[in-house]
């Protein structure tokens, strides 16, 4: 499309061509101008030469009326056409003529819509008059005059227009007598319109700069015509610039909404109502700053850069986020008020403000988002770094504080990197949950590190004490409490120097560092406590192994052989004493080294009173065991009560008098066992009864060999036998034994001796010393046969013998 070509802005019908409009703005390129453009338009009378004018002075390609074909309207609504080669952009609209016949009645309302439209939108207003008309009175000139001077009263707060009188046909009268007639005849009009009451007294020069110039007949001197149209060609050349043609450029809308305000302005026109050019500049300003925001805030959102940015940020922090976001914002905000820069300036910031708002509360996740990455990293470092320094030995408060400062300050940078130009939002809230969180972290640590270092010298103290404490009630005595005593302030002082050095790199208040310290003082106490309440649960059992250790080993802690000749009755005695005073020591806690009077009380009660003659001393003495508390000692350390005592002692006796009756029977036993000779009586009688064979055997000493040869075969057997052992048992036992042995044993001694007979007389003196070491190695055996128990089946070789 030509530049200068026309397009039909407004029919002959009033509708408002939008999409013709559009279409020429793109062509033309009107849209990026910005302020740099200005709108000329034309009326006047019909047939008037209004569009050859404008042709002939813009280049322009309107319509003009064909002379031959008679006068007529040529012009139907309004054309818009730009000038061609006249910088800056210049836009002219050529009405529709007045005064025409086709229209008839409905002239005056279309006359003044257009002419209401032409002073609204317009910068210079061409008037195209007569020459012969000039000082006419009824000049076809004056109703357009009052057509313009009644719809200027329409404006609100109008803009200073330039009207530019064009008098045709001029004749031989010079200008400068033409002009002041013509200005008269304006005043005139002037005057006689109604004005509001705020414009009575308003001169017309605060309206209109009034210009007049003079063209000669296009017919006639046409050369000479269009020469002056050149020269007035001239004046339009940078008509914007100050002093230029264009008059009042305060109500001027940027190029790229011309359209849509020139289509809002006819409508209102055409609602009959009156036109506010300031509330319209506004309200055309409102609408297309709107509308650029709204591109440029869905510009932003399928912008690459964003989306490639937000989509970082979701896996993990981004290394200069608030300078890559800024850019990108700033990019739109630019891009926004490059659109926008032309537009009334409250509206236009106004509507970047809420461009910018949008765009701040659409990042604004993301931005969080970085924050919770730049915390939780800095919550994960000052761990990491925490437990290194924790593990490299240095104090739990230095390392803390240390480590703490060092992460927020790395947290804090990142905030500085993160943060938005546009926004400057406050990053405090974040930085006061991180420092929350290190504190609840270094809180945990601190409860951790106090409770391992608790259970340790806690672990300390049982190891050190449950052992000793047993060992030490074990062997109850008067030392026992004492001994524990000491090595409980030992163990205890250790435990709490440990502790009280652990604690110093904690700088804990004097008053938390003291309460430790007493519970563990406590818990030691506690230790030995719960471990005597335990010996005193075994008192019974340890009072019979004391009975039983004492009772059953001498001095030397050798096992007693009951021969007959210990005095088992102070044996027992000093076995009972030792048990009770095992149970006096169990009795109670004696940790605060007061004195108390329970042995003495036990041995009065229980032990010195096991004879009946003593039976009536200790009554009163027994009474004091019928309590369940002891003299001066308080309930919370007794172990066990008197009443509890005087039980244990009697089930006590019970279950240790078996012990001491078999002891008894082995001490008869072996009484019995040592006494096999007969009595001497006996012995004496023999003697005399058989003084005759003694002197037979010694008459006769075959008779010795043949007592020698059976002592021999006596011994034998005895040995082999071990008749000693087997009566051991009891006699019927050991007759039963012997009669299943000796027959057995008979056969295989006299075989023996068969075979010793037969053998080389060589070998007699090595026979001989063979069987007397026989008889020795069978002495041993025996022995060892007897005290085993060997069964008759177990038969011993005769070489043994």
């Amino acid at each position: 499309m030509d530049a200068a070509c026309s397009t039909q802005l407004i029919d002959g019908d009033g509708v408002f061509n939008v999409s013709g409009v559009d279409h020429f703005i793109k062509e033309v390129k009107l849209d990026e101008c910005g302020l740099s453009y200005a709108v000329v338009s034309i009326m006047g009378p019909q047939s008037s030469g209004k569009s050859t004018l404008l042709n002939h002075l813009f280049g322009t390609n309107f319509r003009e009326m064909d002379a031959f074909r008679g006068r007529s309207q040529t012009t139907k609504g309004i054309w818009i056409a730009r000038c061609a080669g006249i910088e800056p952009c210049t836009v002219v609209m050529d009405l529709e003529g007045t005064d025409g016949r086709e229209r008839g009645e409905d002239d005056t309302a279309f006359e003044k819509q257009s002419a209401l439209f032409a002073l609204a939108v317009s910068d210079i207003v061409l008037i195209n008059m007569w020459c012969h008309d000039i000082g006419r009175e009824q000049a076809a000139n004056k109703p357009l005059l009052k057509t313009v001077f009644q719809v200027m009263m329409r404006l609100f707060s109008p803009r200073k227009t330039t009207l530019m009188f064009v008098i045709r046909d001029k004749t031989r009268t010079p200008l400068e007598n033409l002009e002041p007639v013509l200005r008269e005849d304006i005043q005139k009009i002037w005057d006689s319109v109604p004005k509001p009451q705020a414009h009575k007294e308003t001169p017309l020069s605060d309206f209109f700069n009034v210009e007049v110039v003079a063209l000669s007949s296009y017919e006639e001197k046409e050369e000479q015509f269009k020469e002056q149209v050149y020269n007035l060609r001239q004046r339009f050349f940078q008509s914007v610039a100050p002093g230029g043609l264009a008059g009042d450029r305060r109500g001027v809308v940027p190029a790229n909404a011309f359209a849509f305000s020139a289509k809002q302005m006819w409508q209102v026109i055409k609602d009959n109502k009156d036109l506010d050019l300031p509330a319209h500049k506004v309200m055309v300003a409102t609408v297309r700053c709107e509308e650029i925001a709204n591109e440029k805030f869905s510009s932003f959102i399928a912008n690459e850069n964003w989306r490639e940015l937000e989509e970082a940020v979701q896996s993990g922090p981004v290394s200069g986020f608030g300078r890559k976001l800024s850019s990108i914002l700033q990019a739109s905000l630019s891009e926004y008020d490059t659109e926008a820069t032309y537009f009334e300036e409250s509206v236009r910031s106004s509507k970047r403000q809420q461009l910018q708002e949008k765009l701040l509360q659409l990042v604004q996740p993301t931005f969080q988002d970085v924050l919770g990455h730049l915390r939780a990293g800095a919550l994960e470092n000052f761990k990491n770094a925490f437990e290194k320094a924790l593990d490299a030995g240095e104090g739990f408060s230095s390392s803390a504080k240390s480590c703490a400062q060092s992460c927020i300050s790395k947290f804090d940078k990142g905030c500085e990197e993160a943060v938005i130009e546009q926004a400057k939002w406050d990053t405090s809230k974040t930085r006061e949950k991180l420092e929350r969180d290190i504190e609840a972290h270094i809180s945990s640590v601190r409860t951790a590190k106090l409770a391992e270092l608790t259970t340790l010298y806690e672990s300390k103290l049982n190891v050190a004490l449950s052992g000793p404490v047993e060992a030490l009630l074990d062997g109850a005595n008067d030392e026992t409490w004492p001994a524990i005593r000491k090595l409980l302030r030992r163990e205890g002082e250790l435990a709490v120097y440990g502790l009280s050095n652990a604690l110093s790199g904690f700088e804990m208040d004097e008053e938390t560092r003291s309460k430790m310290l007493a519970d563990l003082e406590n818990y030691a106490r506690g230790i030995v406590e719960t471990k005597a309440k335990e010996e005193a649960g075994r008192a019974m059992m340890r009072m019979k192994d004391r009975f039983a250790t004492i009772f059953s080993h001498d001095s030397d802690s050798m096992p007693r052989v009951w021969t007959g000749k210990e005095d088992i009755r102070a044996i027992t005695k000093m076995a009972r004493s030792a048990s009770l005073k095992l149970l006096s020591v169990m009795a109670v806690i004696r940790l605060d080294d007061e004195l108390d009077n329970i042995e003495k009380t036990l041995t009065l009660a229980l032990f010195n009173s096991t004879g009946n003659n003593a039976t009536s001393k200790s009554i009163s003495t027994i009474d004091s065991l019928a309590s369940s508390t002891w003299e001066k000692v308080a309930p919370e350390k007794t172990l066990i009560t008197p009443v509890q005592c005087k039980s244990l002692w009697r089930q006590f006796k019970n279950e240790t008098e078996y012990t001491v009756t078999q002891a008894i029977s082995a001490q008869e036993a072996n009484r019995r066992n040592n006494n096999w000779l007969p009595p001497p009586w006996a012995i004496l009688a023999l003697v005399v009864l058989g003084f005759n064979e003694f002197m037979t055997l010694l008459r006769n000493p075959l008779w010795l060999l043949v007592l020698f040869v059976g002592y021999l075969v006596s011994k034998a057997l005895w040995v082999q036998l071990n008749i000693s052992g087997e009566f051991q048992n009891g006699a019927l036992p050991g007759l039963l034994s012997l009669s299943t042995k000796f027959i057995p044993t008979v056969m295989n001694l006299l075989k023996k001796l068969a075979e010793e007979g037969q053998a080389p007389p060589t070998n007699s003196n090595q026979s001989m010393n063979s069987t007397a070491q026989s008889e020795v190695t069978t002495n041993g055996e025996s022995s060892s046969s007897s005290s085993s128990g060997s069964s008759p089946a177990k038969n011993v070789p005769i070489d043994s013998a």
